[in-house]
């Protein structure tokens, strides 16, 4: 079985997809391995062509849509969603009138998807028109029909391309904001900054046994190295308020997987408005009574601190200039926000800043000009899986 147009459809859609992949997957197919069934097919090539978790999602788009079996669910409103996602029971019908009503072609099933969808203005459960749920509608799901399209919910017909249709690799796309799940999971990617604390060799490497167990044609072999430690020292600081406002869910979330993690031997969390100015707060209000010098805190820590700063990096150039931020007045020593954050990056030399603003309005968005400002001093990412990969790469990299 050849169908190499499958492999270049794949390829236009952004997977990175070698040879190699593509004629294991063939070997597969010719010993019978997808069992001449779509479902099995699906599992199959996506076991083999899809090399990270982070591709799930694209690979599903791409299979869909090759197949030509569903609408893709970018055009489906995430309000329509939500409703099919509480469905209710399955109402009471005669199959024979619905069979009768509901075995459609599926070219005249996407026709009447693109109608409902243009036409449906709110949610419809139990009937047999409108895209809903418990009814008899070729539309929706939980319901009853001869031949249809399932949208939300879970399958019943253990149909590949349903699978394929509910994104359920949505939130593992590397472009997307991340949420707490996501945010645990990249910062477990900073285990690769412990250090041997040991030259002995006296922990098993199990990557490295499999390897050479391979290599010797399964006979055994144990490979060991020097057990790790948890060395790395973290220093986050949030930017409260203002207009980080509308990210403040986002950098709890954030706040919430660092405090969770057992990665860090030391690990300092603090506040800044803006720009980090003569005074550090412990709290996201920002009140002086809550604050510390900054100074202070700068020679307090050691030179191998980790740190990350998390702000929009959006203000007023006066209030980057100022030397208090504006911060109810109090009194300042006169040195200006980029010039701490200077100071920041002179000592700590791995450091790096996480944006919640898209990159691609980084040089469009209200606060463009402080953001090119800051970006000149510190290396700046985006707050996504993979921003916050970049920026751990840059703060284990050597320098």
């Amino acid at each position: 079985m050849v169908f190499s147009s499958f492999f270049y459809h794949l390829r236009t859609n952004g997977l990175k997809i070698s040879l190699h992949e593509w004629i294991t997957l063939l070997k597969a197919l010719n010993q019978g391995l997808a069992y001449s069934n779509l479902w099995e097919f699906y599992y199959l090539s996506r076991a083999i062509l899809v090399k990270s978790e982070s591709d799930f999602d694209q690979f599903d788009i791409a299979f869909s849509s090759y197949f030509n079996e569903i609408r893709n669910t970018e055009s489906i409103s995430s309000e329509l969603l939500a409703y099919l996602s509480q469905a209710i029971e399955q109402q009471s019908y005669d199959q024979d009138e619905v069979d009768r009503r509901t075995n459609q072609e599926f070219d005249e099933l996407q026709r009447l998807l693109a109608q409902r969808l243009h036409e449906q203005v709110g949610a419809h459960n139990g009937g047999k028109r409108w895209i809903g749920t418990g009814g008899t509608s070729p539309l929706g799901n939980s319901g009853y029909s001869y031949t249809g399209i399932r949208v939300g919910g879970k399958s019943h017909n253990q149909n590949a391309l349903q699978v394929a249709s509910s994104r359920e690799f949505r939130d593992f796309r590397e472009d997307e904001t991340l949420e707490l799940r996501q945010f645990q999971s990249a910062f477990r990617r900073l285990r690769q900054m412990a250090t041997p604390q040991s030259k002995e060799k006296t922990e098993l490497d199990l990557q490295q046994t499999i390897a050479k167990t391979c290599q010797q044609g399964g006979l055994l072999h144990l490979s060991f190295r020097s057990p790790r430690r948890n060395a790395i020292k973290l220093l986050l600081l949030f930017d409260s308020g203002g207009s980080m406002e509308p990210h403040a869910q986002l950098c709890n979330q954030l706040f919430q997987s660092v405090r969770k993690a057992n990665h860090f031997a030391q690990l300092k969390i603090y506040y800044f408005h803006n720009c980090p100015y003569n005074r550090i707060y412990k709290t996201p209000a920002c009140i002086y009574p809550e604050s510390i010098d900054t100074q202070w805190l700068i020679d307090q820590l050691s030179s191998d601190y980790k740190v990350i700063f998390v702000g929009d990096a959006s203000m007023a150039i006066w209030e980057m200039r100022y030397y208090t931020g504006g911060r109810n007045n109090r009194p300042g020593n006169f040195i200006s926000g980029l010039s701490w954050l200077q100071k920041f990056v002179q000592k700590f030399s791995h450091a790096i800043w996480l944006n919640p603003i898209p990159t691609s309005q980084w040089e469009l968005s209200k606060g463009a000009e402080s953001i090119q400002y800051i970006r000149k001093e510190i290396s700046m990412y985006p707050l996504s899986l993979s921003g916050i990969e970049q920026g751990i790469r840059q703060l284990i990299a050597s320098k």
